[in-house]
């Protein structure tokens, strides 16, 4: 059996998807009692610093070029061609595609090829969120990659009924726990020591919907309130306009950058709760591996993050695009009792047992790759 994953982002695939891959390339590998025949895994991507790490998992990698974010008319129908040359020489039984391109152009020609796929929507993303017409346009787009779509899985209640309620999708989607988490990978570790000091983690691409703004802003204000506090900052720029300010932060000390990291595991566990000011996510997985080691999250409102926290018990939420909710929410941490914050922790490493083990992702695709 012939499996194509078309995607955007070798990291993301790595990072939040190799499991399912494993799976289907040995089954019975990661969730066991499943006897099924081994599949052959391609993987249409750019490159990247993963892909031989994917090349290492047993997967096919096809590489191919794509502007996640860019709209050229020119370039736009190049990459559905090219999808469509590649669709015609894997000839694959079955597609998985993740992320806006894949979904809509990937979707498209496997109708028109007559190839079951399978869609992910990790999120409305900034062209939908903003709305106008750019919205409207993807939103029709949707329609026509989504219209054949054997299997939709959603990552958030919300955009489910979003989509469902605009019917953009053939058929009633399915909601499944984001990416879920990886327990073995991200374990639980021991709340940090009472040493005085209070330190907050970023994780995440360095841009305005991520709330990147709001959180330096808050970063400045806190330290000038409070001696004691530290904010780390890790992720690659997606926006060059944020470069100078945060490099001047660093400098003055009201930051520490420690640009993009490939261990995070190692961040989490040396700071007390980590923060995620961002306007919209699918289902975030910074929010789930950060609760899987067992620390608290201060995190905004929106479908996407709230999922992932009980409000007080392990984490805290607060309104996106609002400096002065998270710096309050930032304040009413900081003022719990150090074995509250620990509590915190414990609640959110349980939460994540309960309701985000990377097994329930990989049990529900691998139902509607057998149907």
């Amino acid at each position: 059996m012939k499996v194509l994953i078309i995607a955007n982002n070798d990291a993301g695939l790595y990072r939040f998807r190799k499991e399912l891959i494993q799976e289907l390339i040995q089954p019975g590998k990661y969730i066991e009692g499943r006897n099924a025949e081994s599949c052959n895994v391609f993987a249409l991507l750019p490159e990247g610093d993963f892909i031989e790490a994917l090349k290492k998992i047993g997967c096919n990698i096809i590489n191919g070029p794509i502007d996640r974010r860019g709209m050229n008319p020119l370039k736009e129908i190049k990459l559905i061609d090219f999808y469509r040359r590649v669709l015609k020489k894997v000839r694959p039984d079955v597609v998985l595609t993740y992320t806006i391109k894949p979904n809509i152009y990937g979707g498209f020609m496997c109708s028109l090829k007559n190839i079951d796929y399978i869609s992910n929507i990790t999120g409305l993303g900034t062209s939908i969120e903003n709305g106008g017409v750019v919205s409207k346009l993807v939103l029709y787009m949707y329609k026509i990659g989504l219209s054949s779509a054997k299997t939709v899985f959603f990552q958030n209640k919300a955009n489910k009924a979003f989509f469902e309620s605009n019917k953009i999708t053939g058929k009633p989607g399915i909601l499944i726990p984001g990416s879920g988490v990886n327990l073995c990978e991200h374990y639980y570790e021991e709340y940090p020591e009472d040493d005085g000091v209070i330190r907050f983690l970023y994780v995440g691409r360095i841009m305005k919907d991520k709330g990147i703004e709001e959180l330096l802003g808050c970063a400045e204000k806190i330290k000038r309130k409070y001696s004691n506090i530290e904010f780390d900052l890790i992720g690659r720029y997606d926006d060059e306009m944020y470069k100078i300010r945060i490099e001047e932060l660093d400098r003055s000390g009201v930051i520490h950058y420690c640009g993009r990291q490939l261990d995070v595991h190692s961040f989490y566990k040396s700071h007390h709760a980590i923060i995620l000011p961002s306007y919209h996510e699918g289902l975030s997985n910074v929010l789930l591996e950060s609760s899987a080691t067992g620390r608290p999250v201060l995190a905004t409102t929106v479908p996407g993050c709230s999922a992932a926290y009980d409000e007080g018990i392990s984490g805290m939420g607060f309104e996106a695009k609002n400096t002065d909710a998270l710096i309050e929410a930032v304040e009413k941490f900081i003022a719990l009792p150090y074995e509250k914050k620990r509590q915190m922790g414990l609640a959110a490493r349980y939460k994540m047992e309960r309701e985000f083990d990377k097994k329930i992702v990989i049990k529900s695709y691998l139902k509607a790759i057998n149907s």
